[in-house]
């Protein structure tokens, strides 16, 4: 006999498209999965006491169907639960893309047609993946993709204060790139001085792709405990915008006014308050601390 499994579903994310995405799955689903418990969310802030009841009646597997913003809530609740009482088994969270980014599907691989997205979770297993941690003084949260500061945070800010299309984050980015003045930073790896100087972005990636199919970090690796770092150091406007384009092949990390490392742990320092994202979400502050803890989730995927 199939287990239940929850789904987190906000209808209004996307635009609206998470609602129509249900409307075309749920059948799917109901035969793929077998019994499903559905919570309809209008906020994030709905998104933990579902998950609490779900796991006090047994349930141990969640699939969200919403936005960056229920997504987030949703792993941050997961891990709470899952770190509040280590002997009982773990809450497995699985995602199905929507909206304009879907980038973190696009490093695990996940179908973005809905049939096939939902045949691809049917035949999903749990495997444990890592998470980030960002701290900005004043904001600490996790985080499943990628987390930065700098020039994305702006380009962030921007995106949410309009309705969101394809090309929003493109836009957004050379409109932001365009007056952007890159600050003086620190950045330490593991403990240790990696760079100095000015910069327009700093990634800390668990994932590889954001912004909207940027593959930013072609390397990086959600099982190997550690981020892939990407500085964008800082440089004449025209030049970044030449360097932007780079960034949907992975060929910027060629580039030697780009640097990239791996560390567990990285903090940012700067006289000035940094604009952050983390997985679409706006944050700033400073200094930021990040740290990658390893397989600290459950995640529904295909290897």
């Amino acid at each position: 006999m199939q287990a239940k499994t929850l789904i987190i579903l906000n209808p209004h994310a996307g635009n609206g498209s998470a609602g129509r995405l249900w409307t075309r799955i749920e059948p799917l689903l109901w035969k793929a999965l077998g019994e499903l418990v559905i919570a309809v969310t209008q906020t994030p802030a709905e998104v933990a006491p579902h998950l609490s009841r779900a796991r006090e009646a047994g349930l141990t597997r969640v699939i969200c169907i919403g936005g960056d913003g229920t997504s987030h809530s949703l792993i941050n609740e997961l891990i709470r639960l899952n770190k509040s009482d280590p002997a009982a088994p773990r809450m497995t969270f699985g995602c199905l893309p929507i909206g304009t980014g879907r980038d973190w599907s696009r490093t695990l691989g996940t179908p973005h047609t809905p049939e096939a997205a939902v045949r691809w979770i049917a035949n999903a297993h749990p495997v444990p993946v890592d998470v980030g941690h960002i701290d900005t003084g004043s904001q600490a949260a996790y985080f499943l993709n990628i987390a930065s500061a700098g020039a994305s945070g702006e380009v962030t800010r921007r995106a949410d204060q309009q309705k969101r299309r394809p090309w929003s984050y493109l836009v957004g980015t050379l409109l932001t790139l365009a007056r952007y003045t890159p600050p003086q930073v620190r950045v330490l790896l593991d403990g240790k001085l990696w760079y100095e100087g000015k910069s327009y972005l700093v990634a800390v990636a668990n994932g590889r792709y954001f912004g909207h199919n940027m593959r930013i970090a072609p390397n990086a690796d959600i099982h190997d405990g550690l981020f892939d770092v990407v500085l964008v150091e800082g440089m004449p406007r025209l030049r970044v915008m030449g360097a932007l384009q780079t960034t949907y092949t992975g060929e910027h990390i060629k580039r030697a006014d780009v640097h990239t490392g791996r560390a567990r742990s990285v903090e940012i320092q700067s006289d000035v308050s940094l604009p952050c994202e983390k997985d679409g979400e706006v944050l700033s502050g400073g200094p930021v601390r990040f740290e990658c803890i390893p397989h600290a989730l459950e995640m529904l995927a295909v290897r």
